[in-house]
């Protein structure tokens, strides 16, 4: 795990998320996270195809899953299935608690007749988004005790294994109950284009771009374009531009030394006050108390790098 990049969302250039695994060598991310209002990793729309599993352990958050907005309350659950375009937000500006368990589903592929059997036809279900466990749910309960027990054993590649089997016994009795065809959830064509345009912005946010050039990067119209962003991630195009550039600023703000004038013109914004206005909206400070923030962090979580 790289310790600067603990509880961020780190981006390919397709928008999919670049998982930061406690061992490079085994596919698996536990970390003890928390959001509150104005941080930098809320509210940032990513997918990948690892399963993420969060539990939470204080507070009130939410979880948008392909547009759905879900709340969770502490001692909820969120299953966020493989290729899901996901994001975490704050609820009434109060600060939320969590365990997350991001890990790939190839760990339980021990032979193909599991994969096809056990794994696949969960992963490569279009019905299936996600699973939300509350307290009226059976095995609600069980799922929040294997979820507290595995930052202990996060480093145990055999230990993570066999508590991510448990859940996932977990997961496929619950899908086999009632979520083989969940009508909450139908089978989302939009996902695709919408993800082709997180990839243009992704690829050319340094340059100027207009809502007519991110519309054609999916060969929609500009109107269709406004609705899938209202859908996905409740912003304009412009705005997730604005708010995409911004998160790159915080990504330069952290790991160079690079003054504003600089980062100003690799992020697009063309100016350092323009830039630091929008990074206050945004953020709810100014780039250099940002920088000054990320070097001298305040102690508000368990130190989980060793």
């Amino acid at each position: 795990m790289k310790k600067e990049y603990m509880g961020l969302i780190v981006k390919n250039d397709d928008g999919s998320e670049i998982i930061n695994y406690d061992d490079p060598t085994f596919p698996s991310y536990i970390y003890y996270g928390w959001v509150a209002p104005k941080v930098t990793w809320a509210h940032v729309p990513h997918f990948h195809e690892d399963i993420e599993i969060l539990t939470v352990t204080e507070g009130t958050m939410a979880y948008s899953v392909n547009g759905k907005t879900l709340l969770l309350n502490e001692g909820d659950t969120i299953v966020v299935n493989s290729n899901q375009i996901h994001y975490s937000m704050c609820v009434d500006d109060t600060v939320a608690r969590y365990v997350i368990f991001v890990v790939h589903p190839r760990i339980l592929a021990s032979t193909v007749k599991v994969e096809m059997e056990a794994v696949k036809p969960i992963i490569d279900n279009p019905d299936i988004s996600y699973i939300r466990y509350r307290n009226i749910n059976e095995g609600t309960e069980r799922l929040y005790d294997l979820m507290m027990e595995l930052p202990d054993i996060r480093h145990d590649a055999f230990k993570v294994t066999r508590q991510f089997m448990l859940i996932w016994e977990i997961i496929m009795d619950t899908c086999e109950s009632f979520c083989s065809i969940n009508e909450e959830q139908a089978a989302d064509s939009g996902r695709k284009p919408f993800k082709q345009m997180m990839n243009f912005i992704a690829n050319n946010y340094k340059e100027k771009i207009t809502l007519d050039q991110v519309a054609s990067s999916a060969n929609i119209s500009k109107s269709h374009c406004i609705n899938m962003f209202k859908r996905y991630v409740d912003e304009s195009p412009m705005n997730y531009l604005a708010h995409f550039r911004a998160r790159k600023c915080a990504e330069y703000l952290r790991s160079t030394d690079m003054n504003m004038e600089e980062i100003s013109s690799v992020t697009g914004f063309g100016g350092a006050s323009y830039m630091a206005e929008t990074f206050r909206k945004f953020f709810g400070k100014s780039p250099r108390e940002y920088r000054n923030e990320w070097k001298n962090p305040p102690d508000v979580q368990p130190d989980l790098s060793e």
